[in-house]
């Protein structure tokens, strides 16, 4: 059942907390999470939660973390406390890491769904093997990540479009898949390199989209949230 729970805005790129809440505030009828990434959550550490959670909305935290088992573990801890509903590790760290970030969140009712990061959108297979030294195609690799995340106990992962063709099948029907680089048909692509429109990417199998700048660098953002997910419902 498609519902504004499949769309997270992506809350980057703005330094200006009142413009921020504003954002949230005319979104929400369309919006159902809204993810604070590093960016914003140096800024402006928590702050936005409240606002969010006033808008009967889920906290997307987006930190990709990523260091030794233990640091990890205890960074979910810390997340718990802020009651976030999703948080993001990186599947690169490893099973160790990812089986410590499993562990923790299983230890509190509150916990997040923690969520393995696989290949970033903004890297290609030319990046990916020249540059990182992973020999392979993408969505092979993405599809090792999704398949050891699973196994390692996360709740889902966050994926390319690209990839998921390749990861879907692969994983339980109720995992969580995160996709980013969402963008409508005509727009610009910026930062990303391997984007799809939203029908095309819940049609193969995401959950969750992540949407920035065609709502956020939008006239009447509102209406382009509404826009969207009008668009997914067809």
């Amino acid at each position: 059942m498609i519902s504004k729970n499949n769309i997270a805005l992506a809350l980057d790129n703005n330094d200006d907390l009142n413009e921020i809440v504003e954002l949230i505030n005319k979104t929400s009828e369309s919006v159902g999470v809204y993810k604070v990434g590093l960016e914003q959550f140096i800024r402006f550490g928590d702050k936005l939660f409240d606002v969010i959670r006033k808008n009967g909305a889920k906290i997307f935290l987006d930190l990709k973390l990523h260091d030794i088992p233990n640091t990890v573990a205890q960074a979910v801890n810390s997340a718990i406390l802020h009651n976030v509903d999703y948080l993001t590790i990186h599947t690169i760290g490893g099973a160790e890491m990812m089986k410590a970030a499993a562990e923790a969140a299983k230890k509190s009712p509150n916990a997040p769904q923690i969520i393995g990061v696989t290949i970033l959108t903004s890297i290609d297979k030319n990046a990916m093997n020249n540059e990182m030294g992973i020999a392979g195609e993408v969505d092979e690799k993405v599809a090792d990540l999704a398949k050891l995340a699973n196994e390692c106990g996360l709740d889902g992962i966050v994926c390319s479009a690209a990839d998921l063709p390749k990861v879907k099948p692969i994983l339980p029907a109720d995992f969580t898949i995160i996709t980013p680089g969402i963008r409508l048909a005509g727009g610009d692509i910026q930062d990303q390199k391997r984007i799809a429109t939203p029908q095309n990417a819940i049609e193969d199998g995401a959950t969750i989209l992540v949407i920035g700048r065609a709502i956020t660098g939008a006239k009447d953002p509102a209406a382009a949230a509404k826009e969207i997910l009008e668009s997914i419902h067809k």
